[in-house]
């Protein structure tokens, strides 16, 4: 039986912070099982790189490495093994032919929607077992904590598709 969850004092940074670690240990361990689900294609780091692909569409270099919080080259290795495997692509961009940018292939989308599919329908079995009252207000909290992280919305038409 579940224990009753302790009252946590919402004003008081270090609570919620702890509190937001142990939902991300659990939110991360789905996200590994899903990741590892589609048949190991991807690691975690290069999932996310993809999913960033995915939500804001084509982007230079150095945007997708500030994005990720990367540096240029850890970002650069990424895309490197990403292309390889076709997930990927390089392209000139259409704004300047000096400028290149990157992009999702149709089977890095495909990935995508694979995993967060999963990724999906294990949240939603978990968010089920969720007493009501716990429930309510839940959308709210997470949705002003992924923008106050800079995360857009799962919800917004460039991710759509994922549903």
């Amino acid at each position: 039986m579940p224990r009753p969850p302790a009252a946590v004092d919402a004003t008081d940074v270090d609570a919620v912070t702890d509190a937001v670690l142990t939902a991300s240990r659990l939110l991360v361990a789905v996200s590994v099982r899903s990741i590892a689900a589609a048949g190991d294609i991807v690691t975690l780091p290069q999932f996310r790189l993809l999913v960033v692909l995915h939500t804001r569409g084509p982007l230079k270099h150095a945007d997708l490495a500030e994005l990720l919080g990367v540096t240029p080259s850890t970002a650069s290795r990424t895309v490197d093994r990403l292309v390889s495997v076709g997930l990927v692509v390089r392209q000139n961009s259409p704004v300047s032919r000096r400028e290149i940018v990157l992009e999702l292939t149709s089977e890095g989308a495909r990935i995508v929607r694979q995993v967060t599919t999963r990724r999906r329908k294990e949240i939603a079995k978990i968010v089920a077992r969720m007493p009501d009252e716990a429930r309510r207000g839940l959308v709210d909290v997470l949705t002003a904590f992924a923008e106050a992280g800079g995360e857009p919305p799962a919800g917004t038409a460039a991710d759509a598709i994922w549903a």
